[in-house]
C-alpha cells in the first residue's frame, strides 16, 4: 500500500493533456451554452488506475455511502478524508482558479450578491468559518445495474456553483452504459437533457445549482441537475472534484 500511495502522491498531471493545455475559452463558452464542458485527457490512465485503486483502503476516506439506503439511486461512494491524497490536494485549488472568473461573472448577471476569493484556500477558509469543515472530493464505484439520480451537491451555505466529475475507467473496455446526465429546468419549460460522452481521463465541468441563460428579457436562472444512467455491465469509478467543503 506504501508503494501505491507513493505513485498517487507523484501524479504528473502533464501526463494527460494537462490543465494548462486546456482551451479555457472554449471551456468558458460550452459553460455558457449548454452549463457543462468537457476537459478532454485530464488525467494520464496510469493516474485514473492510481486513483481507482484507492476505493478498497478505508484509510483515505471519512465515510461510506450506499445509495440505495437514502433514495440517491444504486451504487456507492465513499469521502476522500484530510488531508487529500497529494494529487486531488493539488489538482484542487488549480481547477478552482480557472473557473473562479466564471463563477464570479454568473453570479453577477444573475443578481446573486456572492463573489470568490481568487485562491481556494481563502474560500475553503470561508466554509469552515461557517461550520463547513468535511472535504468533499469524493470517489464514486459503479457496477451492472447502478445508477444515481438526479441531484445537486449543496453541502451548506457556502457553494461553489461549478464542479468537476473525472471518468477514471473506460468506456467499452472496463463498463458499458453508465453515462453522465445533466438536465436543466427553465421557467414555464419542460426539462432538457443532455448526454456527456467521456472517455478514460476525461472531465466535465458543470453548473452545480443554477446557471445564467441570455433571454429576450434578460439573464435569469435555470435549475440544474446530474447523475449517471444505469451501468449495464462491468466496473465505473469516478473522481468528483467538489470546491466547497461540507457541514
Amino acid at each position: 500500500m506504501a508503494r501505491l500511495k507513493h505513485a498517487v502522491s507523484e501524479i504528473d498531471f502533464s501526463a494527460g493533456t494537462g490543465i494548462d493545455a486546456i482551451d479555457w475559452a472554449t471551456v468558458e463558452r460550452d459553460l455558457d451554452s449548454s452549463g457543462c464542458a468537457v476537459l478532454p485527457q485530464l488525467v494520464s490512465p496510469d493516474t485514473c488506475r492510481a486513483l481507482a485503486s484507492l476505493y478498497p483502503d478505508d484509510s483515505h476516506f471519512r465515510s461510506r455511502v450506499v445509495m440505495a439506503r437514502h433514495g440517491f439511486g444504486r451504487g456507492e461512494y465513499k469521502y476522500f478524508s484530510y488531508p487529500l491524497p497529494e494529487s486531488i490536494a493539488t489538482l484542487r485549488p488549480l481547477l478552482y482558479a480557472r473557473l473562479v472568473p466564471i463563477a464570479n461573472r454568473w453570479n453577477a448577471v444573475m443578481g446573486i450578491d456572492v463573489q470568490y476569493p481568487a485562491d481556494h484556500a481563502a474560500f475553503l477558509a470561508r466554509c469552515h468559518d461557517a461550520g463547513q469543515v468535511r472535504p468533499t472530493p469524493l470517489l464514486l464505484q459503479y457496477v451492472e445495474g447502478d445508477y444515481n439520480c438526479l441531484h445537486q451537491d449543496l453541502y451548506g451555505e457556502h457553494v461553489f456553483p461549478l464542479q468537476v466529475a473525472i471518468l477514471l475507467s473506460e468506456p467499452g473496455r472496463d463498463f458499458e452504459g453508465g453515462e453522465f446526465v445533466l438536465t436543466e429546468q427553465r421557467p414555464r419549460m419542460q426539462s432538457r437533457a443532455e448526454v456527456v460522452p467521456l472517455r478514460q481521463g476525461d472531465a466535465v465541468v458543470f453548473a452545480v445549482h443554477h446557471r445564467p441563460v441570455q433571454g429576450t428579457r434578460g439573464t435569469y436562472r435555470v435549475t440544474m441537475r446530474h447523475g449517471v444512467s444505469r451501468l449495464r455491465s462491468g466496473r465505473r469509478h469516478t473522481l468528483g472534484v467538489i470546491f466547497h467543503d461540507a457541514k
